[in-house]
């Protein structure tokens, strides 16, 4: 018989054939936003691409990017606090030397900040062992200075992950990882050092995936947030899960996305008494606090 090769990070498990609990208050459903701060290297490094780029350096694109933290992050910021939401920031450390009045005022709010590597610029799975604890090393530090503790959960940038990442993320001291988008509850995974959990982050209620990926509008993307949260909310009653909602301020920013995305995140704060919105280091707290296997 055909034996494939595996992981071996986390075992097959339905999720209509596992223990129930319940999220703080008695909810069922966790809602939590990761809000990605990036930068890029300016004429070289990775990037996404409003229009096909040409020969670096690719202005369009560069600067396409930057406006997400000149431009859109201050205007998510204020949408933000009017919805009275929390979020995970997903931040590239370099993020503290470009735009560092901007991780301030999310830091003011009391925002979570998640470590999302050095720069979106780079892949970390094309590393060595060696290099790739390296770079985790230094994004942790930069982001432990800054914030006065050090990051408990990491994404990749561009999920990237080698095959030892779990392991050298769990040897850094981080508790919990969102690269993972293969279930709606959070699951174990199994290191070298210890269990990390996987925390679910989407890869379909993601700006990137939908508007770069699938040159979906700034309406439909608002519509696949509403209809998956409702779905969810109705699923929730069987089994509690996680729904995670992936903005980047280049995309979701831009003006006429930014009056779509409130009126997404104005629905589900419609229905805040019967939902947890959180964000994604608390629900770790809530898992494995809860002794939940």
């Amino acid at each position: 018989m055909i034996q494939l090769p595996t992981h071996d990070r986390y075992d097959y498990s339905a999720i209509t054939d596992r223990p129930d609990y319940t999220w703080p208050n008695g909810k069922r459903l966790a809602v939590y936003i990761g809000l990605n701060l990036e930068h890029f290297a300016f004429g070289e490094g990775l990037g996404a691409e409003l229009a096909p780029g040409g020969p670096q350096p690719d202005i369009l694109n560069y600067a396409w990017r930057d406006y997400g933290n000149r431009v859109g992050a201050w205007r998510m910021l204020d949408m933000l606090n009017a919805l009275d939401l929390p979020v995970s920031v997903l931040a590239n450390s370099v993020m503290y030397d470009y735009a560092p009045e901007l991780m301030a005022a999310y830091s003011a709010r009391g925002d979570e900040v998640v470590g999302h590597g050095r720069t979106n610029s780079e892949r970390q799975s094309v590393l060595s062992a060696a290099d790739e604890d390296a770079l985790i090393a230094e994004a942790t530090e930069v982001l432990t200075k800054a914030e006065g503790k050090a990051p408990r959960g990491w994404l990749s940038p561009w999920i990237a992950e080698s095959r030892v990442t779990p392991d050298l993320l769990k040897k850094a001291g981080y508790t919990y990882t969102l690269n993972w988008c293969m279930d709606d509850q959070p699951v174990w995974m199994r290191t070298e050092h210890g269990p990390l959990l996987s925390i679910p982050y989407p890869q379909e209620a993601n700006d990137i995936p939908s508007i770069v990926a699938r040159k979906d509008g700034a309406a439909a993307f608002a519509d696949m947030i509403i209809d998956n949260f409702d779905e969810m909310l109705d699923q929730s009653k069987s089994q509690p899960l996680v729904m995670g909602i992936a903005l980047h301020p280049y995309l979701v920013g831009q003006p006429y996305r930014l009056r779509h995305l409130r009126r997404a995140l104005t629905h589900i704060c419609e229905h805040r008494d019967a939902i947890w919105i959180t964000q994604a280091g608390s629900i770790y707290d809530a898992f494995s606090g809860s002794m939940i296997e």
